[in-house]
């Protein structure tokens, strides 16, 4: 794989980052920079804050301004585009300021924003900041480094019981990826418990503690919290990510531990995660599918 330094010299152009919220634009920007590229930061108002980027180039725009983003490439000679983060609010009509190559598109984006789920939304996004003049590449292009090992990540191994709670989870995780809906479940017991919404991960970790505090699920079954890339879901955007922020919900909500995609989902601040997880007696793993069908 070419390096990002050895990528920028064949190209002369410059790597931007559009960043939604949580973690993992800081962590993607700060490797990015360890690998010898100066990124340029696009933070998406009301995702990502402007006072986080201080010490990189940035500008903040809304997610919808096509046209400040089209600017914006022109002025940093931006070619290659990364996007990062989450991103809680899907842009309104009001809010998509296109450009005159995104014009005519504007009848199909106003029907995604309507009836799309997540990856038709990220891909539609893909389409038009490539139709702005940059190519769209996955952070595990950029930083693979931060890509799940298989096997344990950590002192820690699953238990039999553990490993039919696995199995559960990723079946429920396929199911609900099918559907184009999230990319967690929890299964305690070998029954699936929660499913991962809008709401995302930390909210649904919340959930399985609160049910479990209720009696609704049973306390004395621990349980795992899967996380995968939904079929067919196109590589560039919206790996599944877990961090100590998800190792810390984990424990809180009584879990036995943490399975992720390996090769397909981030770990962030990886030592920090171990850590966590060997104090907590949390494993994490990095599991392997067959027939997985994502689009690098």
């Amino acid at each position: 794989m070419m390096s990002a330094t050895a990528s920028r010299a064949a190209t002369g152009g410059r790597l931007a980052i559009i960043a939604g919220g949580g973690a993992l634009p800081h962590h993607v920007a700060e490797a990015v920079r360890a690998r010898g590229e100066d990124p340029f930061v696009i933070a998406l108002s009301r995702e990502a804050e402007e006072s986080d980027w201080v010490g990189f180039d940035h500008s903040v725009l809304a997610i919808g301004d096509f046209s400040g983003i089209s600017r914006t490439f022109k002025e940093q000679r931006i070619d290659r585009v990364v996007l990062s983060g989450w991103v809680r609010r899907r842009p309104e009509w009001r809010d998509i300021r296109p450009t005159l190559k995104t014009l005519a598109r504007i009848p199909s984006v106003l029907k995604t924003l309507v009836s799309g789920g997540d990856d038709a939304v990220l891909r539609m996004a893909m389409q038009l900041i490539e139709a702005s003049g940059a190519h769209v590449i996955g952070v595990h292009e950029v930083v693979p480094n931060l890509l799940a090992d298989p096997g344990p990540i950590g002192a820690i191994a699953p238990s039999d019981d553990d490993r039919r709670d696995v199995e559960a989870g990723i079946a429920a995780a396929n199911a609900l990826g099918e559907l184009d809906v999230g990319q967690g479940a929890i299964a305690v017991g070998g029954r699936v418990v929660a499913l991962e919404g809008a709401e995302g991960t930390d909210a649904m970790l919340e959930r399985v503690a609160t049910l479990k505090t209720e009696g609704r699920v049973s306390a004395r079954r621990r349980g795992v919290l899967v996380k995968l890339c939904k079929p067919g879901q196109d590589l560039r955007a919206d790996l599944p990510s877990i961090g100590p922020s998800t190792v810390a919900g984990a424990v809180a909500a009584g879990l036995a531990g943490i399975a992720v995609e390996a090769g397909r989902a981030l770990v962030l601040g990886r030592a920090e995660v171990i850590e966590a997880a060997n104090r907590a007696g949390l494993f994490v793993i990095g599991v392997e599918r067959s027939g997985h069908r994502g689009k690098a």
